[in-house]
């Protein structure tokens, strides 16, 4: 924890724009601005905690084992008080060509493929609602008073 610095609360709060978004999490104060654009769920979510104990807000979307450990990349410190434990996982600066980004691990995806549904189901679909319509149609048909001639 030598490499962290210590913030209070105070100063995170200070950190609130989209020019320079931080928060807290489990304790840990991370800087996300350079995020912000490629985080999955908008920039204006991260906005909207920065500045902030967000470790909540965090926990309630149920993050990926691999979102929780890129949160090492942009880790400036730690709150006042913490007594976890806590290191900056410094990337290899050799000289390279790419932007300033970290890495992102292989995520495993799935697709839900959608079944198409049997041909008693299509005609069930078609035709039930054209019954509902008729049977209602001969309801207030029948329920009408019958005019009477003179």
């Amino acid at each position: 924890m030598a490499d962290l610095r210590v913030f209070s609360l105070k100063q995170v709060s200070a950190h609130k724009s989209k020019d320079d978004c931080w928060f807290v999490i489990g304790g840990k104060v991370y800087n996300v601005t350079k995020f912000l654009q490629e985080h999955p769920g908008g920039e204006e979510v991260l906005v909207e905690a920065s500045g902030r104990d967000a470790t909540r807000d965090f926990e309630d979307v149920g993050h990926s084992p691999a979102a929780k450990g890129m949160l090492d990349n942009y880790l400036v410190g730690v709150l006042e008080g913490f007594k976890g434990v806590a290191s900056v996982n410094k990337q290899s600066t050799t000289s390279s060509s790419k932007q300033d980004k970290p890495a992102f691990k292989d995520m495993p995806a799935f697709v839900i493929k959608e079944e198409k549904p049997s041909a008693f189901i299509r005609v069930l679909e078609f035709l039930l609602p054209l019954v509902i319509v008729s049977a209602a149609y001969v309801f207030k048909s029948a329920m009408k008073e019958p005019v009477l001639s003179s």
